[in-house]
């Protein structure tokens, strides 16, 4: 990806939750976060659900969603049925902040550093051993830097 070491693009959004609250880049800053891009109609997201709930507790990562292109009706029903692993999610109805990520299918996961810098994107669903093998090693690597 041409955003790899490159700062992330701001963004300022409604959160899915609740949309008269905005949520933006500079709210995940200061610790390294990941942010996953999903949508309630994407097949393989609901295959990779299952494995973000997990990390989340048993890593306690600052997990951000952006639901992308979605209904927000849609997308409160899936979490309530599969679990909500995320710290808040960005509601980007018209998929113009997945855009600016260069979003081009679902899901997506990006892993930013404490300045917001993008250092590793995933493309596709996040099996148990590419969340272990290469997502982990990074955030911990990350964690420590300053």
């Amino acid at each position: 990806s041409p955003l790899i070491n490159e700062p992330a693009p701001e963004f300022d959004l409604p959160t899915l939750h609740q949309p008269k609250s905005n949520i933006e880049l500079d709210d995940l800053k200061g610790s390294v976060s990941l942010i996953n891009v999903w949508a309630s109609w994407c097949a393989a997201c609901r295959i990779e659900h299952p494995i973000l709930n997990d990390a989340v507790e048993k890593y306690s990562l600052n997990l951000y969603g952006l639901n992308y292109k979605d209904n927000r009706s849609d997308a409160l029903v899936w979490l309530n049925a599969l679990g909500n692993p995320y710290v808040e999610s960005a509601f980007d109805e018209k998929g113009v902040i997945g855009i600016n990520y260069g979003v081009y299918g679902v899901p997506e996961t990006f892993v930013l550093d404490k300045k917001g810098i993008i250092r590793y994107k995933h493309v596709g669903p996040i099996d148990k051993k590419k969340f272990n093998d290469t997502i982990m090693p990074l955030v911990k690597k990350l964690e420590k830097e300053e």
